[in-house]
């Protein structure tokens, strides 16, 4: 299901932004921390807000959407807000988390795929240089470096936790905004996937490599682990 109409994660009672890239365990992450946005003297005003931004088609631009980059809100917040607040976020490594987006949309959205049967097909389709439109076939085609980084290419969030560690980051940012460790829950996990290696060919690896480089160099990222 598609949940546009669901803002990016701000707390203001307690003091975070998280920074949601798809299909990084971002689902379960907002599922334990939801509870806490409207808590405190502006919740009740950001609901508000809320709600009548979905009444309106999003035409008011009340909030931020649920995969907005870091930067877009250091743009919109007060800059000693945006510096007060932890903000956080969770990545992949790249070549796994083609191997999930091709599950979830062939599950979730496959009139999109256009008769797109094999992964080798996926990965060719969604990086065809001929079809640069292909960005609306998955946001995941973005590069994850983006969400984090200012226009001059500075780290401006304050946590990078790894899908891969997923739960022990977690509780690394529940010990730095000052929650109870909560165990994450599993919200729309794949079914019936291998490892992701296994579904490569040396292609499809050069193809995710060339286009996610900034990223596999950021985040430590490699095809063998």
């Amino acid at each position: 299901m598609f949940k546009s109409h669901i803002p990016m994660l701000l707390s203001l009672k307690h003091r975070f932004l998280f920074v949601h890239i798809a299909k990084t365990g971002g689902t379960s992450v907002r599922a334990t921390l939801a509870r806490y946005r409207y808590r405190g003297l502006w919740g009740a005003p950001m609901f508000i807000a809320n709600k009548l931004d979905q009444m309106s088609g999003h035409r008011i631009g009340a909030k931020f959407p649920r995969h907005a980059k870091a930067i877009a809100a250091r743009e919109m917040l007060p800059a000693t807000l945006y510096d007060e607040l932890f903000k956080f976020v969770f990545v992949r490594n790249p070549w796994d988390l083609q191997v999930s987006s091709f599950f979830h949309i062939r599950k979730e959205r496959p009139q999109v795929l256009a008769g797109v049967t094999t992964f080798e097909q996926f990965i060719r389709l969604k990086f065809d240089p001929e079809r640069p439109w292909n960005y609306l076939l998955d946001t995941s085609r973005e590069r994850q470096r983006d969400y984090v980084v200012d226009l001059r290419g500075q780290q401006i969030v304050d946590f990078i936790g790894h899908y891969e560690s997923l739960q022990a980051d977690f509780d690394t940012v529940c010990d730095r905004i000052g929650l109870p460790r909560t165990p994450l829950p599993h919200r729309r996990k794949a079914q019936g996937r291998d490892d992701f290696r296994r579904y490569y060919n040396d292609e499809t690896a050069r193809l995710v490599e060339a286009h996610y480089r900034e990223d596999i160099e950021m985040f430590g990222y490699r095809f063998d682990g």
